[in-house]
């Protein structure tokens, strides 16, 4: 006999369970959007970001549960008319009966979450966090890890390159392209909060996203003369990185259901960059800190 389908409370109470929402930071919006909880799912669509293109695909491919990493209704707001970009998400899934459900932050440091899944990803080994919570030091934020053997930030980055997937923003590489690099620390989606965090563990290189100049610039000072020494930095596409999730969740859900429940990824690319000029072949661009040397 067939094992009925779970319904939408027991899917989202299991999520919960993973990634529970107490550990979401207190800025943030994560759980069920919508949806009825007793109604039963048979299909699960997994995506970094719930865009109109997503709830349309949900529809399309007859879904049940739309999973999200990034929240919906992150700022307060006072409706959800179909007048608004994010009205018209809600009205749509509704109307095919569809639930949405986000784990953001709480998504973010435990074993199986983003960050782990973007250092398994890019095959670092003895991964642990790089800024371990103070009762469980399986938990936090960002990745420390080793790579297999050491290689160039050369060979590192364009590592990293294949492994994710192409965006615009490509990979950008602050650093000697020739310098050797093992010891890799990281964190899924914006983590220039953990740049000194990074340097004061003596990574060779730290990846994350969305880096900002003062930061960048401010931490690879420390890597001119008279120093205490800075890691190179590899700065990626946000949804490149936060990706590297949904196939490792897509398991989890899987090994928890078997069957009874088919879990998609979504084919939608969401990073809303969409292309960058071509950039001027006449000069190398020379890494600021080798003037120094």
């Amino acid at each position: 006999m067939t094992e009925p389908a779970p319904t939408l409370g027991e899917v989202a109470a299991q999520l919960d369970a993973w990634y529970p929402p107490h550990h979401a930071d207190s800025w943030d919006a994560v759980g069920l959007v919508c949806g009825d909880p007793a109604e039963p799912v048979r299909r699960v669509l997994l995506a970094v970001d719930p865009v109109l293109a997503v709830a349309e695909e949900a529809v399309a491919r007859d879904v049940q549960l739309v999973l999200t990493h990034h929240p919906l209704l992150l700022s307060g707001v006072h409706g959800v008319a179909a007048t608004d970009p994010k009205g018209r998400v809600v009205h749509r899934l509704v109307r095919a009966g569809c639930g949405l459900m986000a784990a953001h932050t709480n998504a973010d440091s435990p074993v199986g979450g983003v960050s782990e899944s973007l250092a398994l990803a890019i095959g670092l080994t003895d991964v642990r966090p790089l800024e371990a919570e103070p009762d469980d030091p399986t938990r936090g934020s960002g990745r420390l890890g080793r790579l297999p053997e050491p290689v160039s930030l050369r060979a590192f980055a364009e590592h990293v390159a294949r492994v994710l997937p192409a965006t615009a923003h490509g990979v950008r590489v602050a650093g000697d392209p020739d310098r050797v690099v093992s010891r890799v620390g990281l964190c899924g989606g914006a983590g220039d909060f953990l740049l000194d965090r990074a340097r004061e563990e003596g990574v060779d290189v730290y990846l994350t996203s969305d880096l900002r100049h003062h930061p960048a610039s401010e931490l690879r000072e420390h890597d001119a003369p008279g120093g205490a020494g800075a890691p190179a930095l590899v700065d990626v596409a946000h949804w490149a990185a936060e990706s590297t999730w949904l196939p490792v969740i897509r398991e989890r859900l899987l090994e928890r259901w078997g069957d009874t429940v088919e879990v998609l990824l979504s084919e939608v690319r969401t990073d809303p960059w969409t292309f960058r000029a071509a950039e001027p072949a006449d000069e190398p661009i020379v890494d600021p800190q080798e003037t120094h040397r």
